[in-house]
């Protein structure tokens, strides 16, 4: 069984190890350093870690003038509090004025868990990838937490970084080619073509052995970048699986499956299925227990590949 690293925690490491070598990075959090993974650098570089404290708005303005003081800056709060009462200011101050602010995002989704309602955030993809200049990330397991975010920090401009609570299976080798902008193809197959993001590659990967059993050829691909999206490896799919399910751990008005549907409606049209949060609102539960009830395990995608 593959060994299970949450993404938070790969960022909290990946700060560690990229602080060494960036004296330019600036590591923020908003009262939430242990649960973000931040409390690593706090420590290792307390004098260019800022606690600003529950005060988010506040946070990702301060962000915006640091950054623009000649730094990179990594500001860090839990994905509903980032996409959600820090929207204008990401807007208005981050983006529109281009600042080198990465704003990862922690906790997102379902798998919040106990936390319940108020703190699992399903709108947060789609709220992010519809402002100019912004760069969407959502990665599957931490080894492609720290690549993505090593070529995101070695550039200039606005990003979301959307990280998640639960420990989730590490699926790539420390060499993987992966890029930014790419989307990862996983697993080949010409039945039907399976595209997660986050959380969800690991599921639609089980999901695929599981069709295999039936008969059904599975392609399965990596969407690690919201935005840019991959329209190469979306328009492949359509082409030559003629059917695509998307899987995300997001609500499916507005996130990947909005995004798959944009590209295939103008260039290449077939069915899409979407395995997500439907339109309703979570609830306190075990991360196990959520993702069953809400409809995004291994089985569903299995399921919406069946019925495709």
């Amino acid at each position: 069984m593959a060994k299970k690293i949450a993404t938070r925690q790969a960022y909290g490491e990946f700060l560690v190890e990229y602080g060494a070598e960036r004296k330019d990075l600036i590591v923020m959090s908003a009262d939430l350093s242990g649960s973000n993974k931040t409390d690593g650098f706090e420590k290792a570089y307390p004098d260019r870690f800022v606690e600003a404290g529950i005060s988010e708005q506040d946070m990702y303005a301060e962000a915006t003038g640091i950054a623009h003081s000649g730094h990179v800056v990594a500001a860090s709060t839990f994905a509903m509090f980032a996409a959600g009462r820090s929207y204008e200011i990401i807007r208005n101050s981050i983006a529109h004025t281009h600042a080198n602010v990465k704003i990862c995002a922690t906790h997102g989704g379902i798998t919040v868990g106990e936390d319940g309602a108020s703190h699992q955030t399903f709108e947060d993809l789609a709220l992010m990838r519809v402002i100019p200049d912004m760069t969407v990330l959502c990665p599957a397991d931490a080894v492609s937490t720290k690549i993505l975010m090593r070529q995101e920090f070695d550039k200039n401009g606005p990003a979301y970084i959307r990280l998640g609570r639960s420990g989730v299976p590490v699926i790539y080798d420390e060499d993987a080619d992966i890029t930014i902008g790419k989307g990862n193809l996983l697993r080949k197959g010409s039945d039907v073509a399976i595209i997660a993001t986050g959380i969800m590659v690991a599921a639609a990967l089980e999901a695929a052995d599981k069709l295999a059993e039936e008969g059904i050829d599975a392609r399965v691909i990596d969407m690690h970048t919201i935005k840019p999206i991959d329209e190469d490896i979306i328009l492949e799919a359509a082409f030559e699986c003629g059917k695509i399910v998307t899987c995300e751990e997001h609500s499916v008005i507005g996130g990947l499956g909005s995004a798959v549907c944009e590209v295939t409606a103008a260039k290449c049209p077939c069915p899409v299925r979407m395995v997500g949060q439907k339109d309703v609102f979570g609830e306190s539960g075990t991360p196990g227990e959520l993702l069953k009830k809400y409809g995004m395990t291994a089985d569903d995608i299995a399921e919406a590949a069946r019925t495709i």
